[in-house]
């Protein structure tokens, strides 16, 4: 990693409040170029609080980019941080539409050409699309990091039509923490008790919302850039991880967007910036990348980035399974065009008699991090255990030359039903001489939702059908003298939540039945030439992080209960703990998370996340504190959630809230 002091440019910095059309005043800091033209302004519009929770990482890019001539511009959501209002649901229309309003603001500065970018990991990457669909004539180009163009089936809610318990559950406890968090007196001064209790009598658990509408139907569509990708007028920039759960959206987009106006970049990395070094690696001077975008897209340079393949991505060489990866072994490719006249469907089919699949409830414990941040339990492990627990396909790798995959495999199985719901989860694994699998990508299939997301359709009992669902992409190549094993089973737990009656399992037919996988024919002219410079960043905050008297928790803890015949998964998602702002601010926050089921009954599912975040201001003798408990449960009749706040300043409880809600299972 460089750390850049110097720039084109010197710098400058303020916190300024963006008007609304409604009067709500938003939180901003600008950071500028010292110069006396105007220059493009770079937007970031989040709801993770600017002041404290992304300054650290705010402060390696926003700095850089004024550095380089832009006004870079962080933004609080509404009802979020330092900005007034209240808070709403993910992705609303009051959010897009402020949205909007705050590109057109920017545009209209003295100091700004009237050229704007937004940028954004998460969710102000999936924002920066959908603002960027509303089409404000300001907004000339997105780089958009780890988002979902597809809210319901890519968005960490549901997978295949299916609840995704351990996110579903996890994100909507963490935001029900977040939106409890206060402004701070620092920035907003005595009227943030009044403003913080306003928020708090406004928070409703994101968790009833979006168990609610178990189909895709309107709720999800809004928002979702799949159902219109014309009206995305911006270029896009899209960018994405093999080990980040969104990386599907990189592939869509640049096969919709015109070539003109869109490319692709998917490296080896988890659901993080590409120049922040953290595993798996290799880094990339990833803000050096976007300001050839930046510079092309809003000040007009013929620097040659549109010259670029459509689609650059890591093929991963083979490696053994583990958790954390400093760097992959790989090699960069690019495609002119996608899909790629290169790329080949070539299917697999399976051997065999029909085999009986009833898969135990707690597989899928070994499936790692949904959402890999880069820390050292995040990836899978070895899956022989896994796979030992569902029906196994191979397919030797002969010959001299490995079998390249890129894109996204497919699977096609005949299955049968006694009961009239059930999950399939498939695993494409690479299988090592020594027996060793590592985990190579997945995917889920609900089956009442076989025929469509928007519809449940029970199945036929005892009838047999051919169901096709897709895996989500990957760059991998399989050597000779390895096996490519494709297991699928009926349980995998605790991503998928599980239905009454699935633990019956189905019947698989390999007549029939086949994976297909995209297989990548290497070509030595098109081969090499793709480089990126050296990860850098501006300097950092300067946030330290003091030593503590606790016992480090593992980060992943799997407990096995014999006599009640329990497994326990314990997990400590590791967000940031405790740390110091160079202001003064001291902000500790420490999270929780369990899943449980028992073998044989899928209605023993439990979830509960516990967070207790603390802000401390010794200076003005202001601590407050908010504590979360969040549980889902589901029996007969359907999802079961209770949701409890408790907010302090000092020992005083502020506020105490306390909600409990069944929620019919009509899919999912």
């Amino acid at each position: 990693m460089i750390i850049r002091t110097e720039f084109p440019y010197g710098t400058t910095h303020e916190d300024v409040r963006i008007p609304l059309p409604d009067g709500v005043e938003l939180y901003a800091r600008i950071w500028r170029p010292v110069t006396d033209e105007p220059v493009p302004a770079l937007l970031e519009y989040l709801p993770y609080r600017l002041t404290d929770w992304t300054a650290p990482r705010d402060r390696q890019r926003h700095p850089w980019y004024a550095g380089h001539g832009y006004a870079s511009v962080r933004v609080d959501v509404r009802g979020h941080g330092c900005s007034g209002g209240l808070p709403g649901d993910e992705y609303d229309a009051r959010e897009l539409a402020d949205g909007v309003a705050v590109v057109e603001w920017l545009a209209a500065q003295e100091w700004c050409t009237g050229a704007v970018g937004m940028f954004g990991i998460a969710w102000g990457g999936c924002n920066s699309l959908q603002v960027a669909a509303l089409a404000p004539e300001p907004l000339k180009a997105v780089v958009t990091v780890c988002s979902t163009d597809d809210r319901y089936d890519n968005g960490g809610h549901y997978m295949g039509g299916s609840v995704l318990a351990v996110d579903m559950h996890a994100w909507a406890a963490t935001m029900l923490a977040f939106a409890g968090r206060p402004p701070d007196p620092h920035h907003v001064g005595d009227g943030w008790r009044a403003q913080w209790l306003d928020r708090l009598e406004a928070v409703e658990p994101l968790v009833h919302t979006w168990l609610s509408h178990q189909t895709r139907d309107a709720y999800w569509r809004q928002g979702s850039v799949c159902e219109d990708y014309g009206a995305i007028g911006a270029a896009v920039l899209a960018v994405g991880g093999w080990h980040d759960p969104y990386r599907d959206t990189v592939l869509r987009l640049v096969e919709h967007l015109p070539k003109a106006r869109v490319r692709g970049l998917i490296g080896p990395w988890s659901h993080q910036y590409p120049d922040r070094g953290l595993a798996p690696g290799p880094a990339i001077g990833f803000l050096q990348e976007t300001l050839r975008w930046w510079d092309h897209w809003l000040k007009g340079a013929d620097n040659g980035v549109m010259d670029e393949p459509l689609l650059r991505a890591w093929i991963s060489d083979t490696h053994p399974p583990a958790t954390v990866y400093e760097e992959l072994p790989g090699r960069w490719v690019g495609e002119v065009s996608w899909p790629s006249a290169h790329v080949i469907p070539v299917p697999y089919v399976f051997r065999g008699g029909p085999v009986a699949v009833a898969s135990p409830q707690h597989t899928g414990l070994d499936a790692g991090r949904f959402s890999p941040f880069g820390n050292d339990a995040d990836l899978p492990p070895d899956q022989r255990e896994e796979d030992a627990k569902s029906a196994c396909f191979e397919f030797p790798v002969g010959g001299g030359e490995p079998v390249e995959i890129l894109g996204r495999p497919s699977v096609t199985l005949r299955l049968r039903l006694d009961v009239p719901y059930g999950q399939v989860v498939a695993r494409l694994c690479d299988v090592a001489p020594d027996g060793s699998s590592t985990l190579v990508t997945r995917g889920a299939l609900n089956l009442s939702a076989r025929q469509g997301r928007d519809r449940a359709v029970p199945w036929p009992v005892g009838s047999y059908e051919d169901v096709t669902f897709e895996l989500n992409g990957i760059g991998h190549a399989f050597p000779p003298g390895h096996r490519i094993r494709l297991a699928v089973s009926s349980a995998y737990w605790p991503w998928i939540w599980p239905r009454a009656g699935s633990e019956a399992g189905w019947t698989l037919d390999p007549a029939g039945s086949s994976v297909t996988l995209p297989v990548r024919a290497a070509s030595p002219e098109r081969e090499g030439g793709i480089v990126f410079e050296p990860a850098e960043q501006s300097e950092p905050l300067g946030v330290s992080f003091p030593a503590t008297l606790d016992e480090p928790r593992p980060e992943r803890l799997v407990v096995r209960d014999v006599a009640r015949g329990t497994w326990r998964l314990e997990v400590d998602p590791r967000h940031g703990g405790t740390r110091i702002h160079p202001d003064g601010l001291e902000y500790g926050e420490d999270a929780t998370e369990v899943y449980e089921i028992q073998d044989g009954d899928p209605l023993s599912a439990r979830a509960c996340s516990q967070w207790r975040i603390r802000l401390h201001r010794p200076e003005l003798g202001w601590d407050a504190r908010v504590e979360t408990r969040s549980e889902i449960a589901c029996d007969e009749g359907g999802f079961v959630t209770t949701n409890e706040v408790v907010c302090r300043e000092g020992e005083e409880v502020v506020f105490h809230r306390t909600w409990e809600r069944r929620l019919p299972r009509s899919a999912g």
